[in-house]
């Protein structure tokens, strides 16, 4: 296995860490538009990795730097505006292709709150049968939410459930960032749009429609000392992925983000701060989502002040195999001490890099395999679930 690792940010930094104490791989190319960041990624790893210079943006980059390299597998560690030129240049060099966010989605133009309009992945499952076609497989969603929350709900289909009635993936945390009033603990390109869209929800006898943003407010208690967090509806790829392969009433995302955060991203909304349309200033074209980014600290920076632990797992209630009313939440949780002393990576970014790794070794072994655009659910969940354990990653059940 050739892997090309494009983005050496947090996420992608941390995959180089976890994958470097794994054997099953001959080569990973980790590429960045900036060379350097690329070059830092790898640093003190073993001569197995390659720094790159790569365009992302650009099909025709990322199939040559395949091609170059002889890549067999393509992982996209980059924010999901760039989805679809890395799959599409995956595929034009015959690789095939993982990544931990889906195509983007574009709002109803009448009527957004209520009716879908281009969802997540939609650009990405419209290929399905030219990769299909090609013997090539396209692993969507492969990170933590979407990715093992998504195992999680076909364990919990295949092992614990004769009949589900709601698979609700939840997501809190109590991190704290020692010095910042307000400092995101992941990508603030890609919270903004997920958080500010149209959430999407699935129920069988409705299919997918859409609520107002941060709509359904709950309050959730988190395991392993995080305890109560209040959740809202938040656009997800998993409730687009668990209904074509999950049997199930409903389907939901709810995300614990926190009175304060919501205000800031509904007045980044009101400012206009949250658009990728660029705008004129001073004769330089600008996105004003970019400067907002820019002006934040990088996620990937603020592991050593970090505090906390973060939660993602999946929330199924239903009929048991017992023919009893049964309620579980399925679930990963990683404290940041541990992630930094163990791995140099802050919880966020390294919990959610893990699961490619994993995946990617699945495939290397032939564990999983498959053709076409699939998610994570398409396939067995207990050899990446016991995988995953082994690399010292453990998840949790609890009865609820």
């Amino acid at each position: 296995m050739r892997i090309l690792l494009v983005g050496a940010g947090g996420v992608g930094s941390a995959a180089v860490a976890i994958a470097a104490r794994r054997s099953f791989f001959e080569t990973m190319v980790v590429a960045d538009y900036d060379l350097g960041r690329a070059s830092r990624a790898i640093a003190e790893h073993d001569s197995r990795f390659v720094a790159a210079h790569v365009d992302a943006s650009s099909a025709d980059a990322v199939a040559a730097l395949c091609r170059e390299h002889r890549i067999t597998h393509v992982l996209n560690a980059v924010d999901p505006r760039f989805v679809m030129p890395i799959f599409d240049g995956a595929f034009a060099a015959g690789a095939d292709y993982l990544d931990m966010a889906m195509s983007l989605s574009h709002p109803h133009p009448s009527r957004p709150y209520e009716e879908t309009g281009v969802k997540l992945g939609d650009d990405q499952f419209a290929a399905d049968e030219r990769w299909s076609e090609a013997g090539r497989l396209a692993l969507c969603g492969i990170g933590i939410e979407p990715g093992l929350s998504d195992v999680f709900a076909r364990y919990a289909a295949d092992e614990l459930f004769a009949e589900i009635d709601e698979i609700g993936v939840r997501d809190g945390a109590n991190l704290t960032v020692d010095g910042y009033d307000f400092a995101p603990s992941f990508s603030i390109w890609t919270t903004i749009e997920e958080c500010l869209n149209p959430p999407v929800i699935w129920e069988s006898d409705r299919g997918w429609y859409t609520t107002a943003p941060f709509s359904e407010p709950e309050v959730f208690h988190f395991p392993e000392g995080i305890g109560p967090v209040e959740c809202v509806n938040v656009e997800h790829e998993e409730v687009l992925l668990i209904p074509r392969w999950v049997r199930a009433g409903r389907v939901t995302f709810k995300y614990g983000l926190g009175d304060e955060f919501i205000e800031v991203l509904k007045t980044l909304h009101k400012l206009g701060l949250d658009s990728t349309t660029p705008v004129s200033v001073r004769g330089v074209e600008v996105s004003p989502r970019d400067v907002v980014a820019a002006c934040l600290p990088d996620p990937a920076t603020l592991g050593d002040r970090m505090r906390g632990k973060t939660c993602a797992g999946t929330f199924v209630t239903g009929t048991g195999v017992d023919g009893r009313p049964r309620k579980v939440y399925l679930y990963h949780v990683v404290d940041n001490e541990w992630s930094m002393k163990e791995y140099g990576h802050q919880a966020v970014v390294w919990q959610t890099a893990i699961n490619p790794v994993v995946a990617l070794e699945l495939l290397a072994t032939g564990a999983w395999s498959g053709a076409g655009v699939l998610g994570p659910e398409a396939l067995p969940p207990k050899p990446f679930l016991d995988l995953l354990t082994s690399y010292g990653s453990p998840w949790g059940m609890e009865e609820r």
